[in-house]
């Protein structure tokens, strides 16, 4: 349905987006990476998890013993050939770039960073607000951390499933494998980050207000 113009689209001229240069998308994605990858210290340090990809990756790290960085890559893998087709080659190569510096990262900063003392609740909460705040720098500047979300979209337009019941269907099944082998109040206290992370994406990536015009 097309936009009614108002009187200040009258006064302000169109202004396509910027594509943004290569010293730029390194620095963004440096940034998100590591804001995420600080996030993913939160939940592991106090034994929680989180929804999609990550969350898949920090709870069989409880499991097994390998770390998350390791089976956060590993997820990856088959989710590039889908975003190949689906987005194309430089958002897939993007992607790989930011899914390999999230597990760097991750294998890198609990030998830097540890906590004495991290309130479940409170660890949660940043582990939401840090992650959100890097998927949104990470999106902005086309790429993604792969995963569910590419997998989603493609059932979307093969089979015409919403990518957002796929996501959310993929984190209920998640969050009920948690609930069967980590503490229950963990994983409850885990929610409340999982929706700060939402929260964030829903209010911020939104093409009609921050994304061109």
């Amino acid at each position: 349905m097309a936009r009614t113009q108002t009187p200040d689209d009258a006064q302000e001229p169109h202004r396509p987006a910027l594509s943004h240069s290569l010293l730029e998308d390194a620095q963004a994605l440096l940034l998100g990476t590591a804001l995420c990858a600080l996030g993913v210290q939160f939940l592991t340090a106090a034994g929680l998890v989180t929804g999609q990809t990550a969350g898949l990756g920090v709870l069989l790290s409880y499991v097994t013993g390998w770390s998350f960085g390791l089976w956060f890559f590993l997820l990856n893998l088959p989710f590039y050939v889908l975003g190949w087709i689906r987005l194309g080659p430089r958002f897939v190569a993007k992607t790989v770039i930011a899914v390999t510096l999230v597990s760097l990262f991750s294998r890198g900063l609990p030998e830097v960073l540890s906590f004495d003392r991290l309130d479940p609740w409170t660890a949660s909460a940043l582990s939401g607000a840090v992650i959100g705040m890097g998927l949104m720098v990470i999106f902005r500047h086309g790429a993604s951390l792969g995963g569910i979300g590419i997998l989603a979209l493609w059932l979307q337009e093969r089979f015409g499933l919403r990518a957002g019941l796929v996501q959310l269907g993929f984190d209920a099944l998640l969050f009920a494998a948690a609930f069967a082998i980590l503490d229950p109040w963990l994983v409850t206290a885990s929610l409340l980050g999982a929706v700060i992370v939402n929260l964030i994406v829903a209010v911020n990536h939104r093409r009609d207000r921050y994304i061109g015009r």
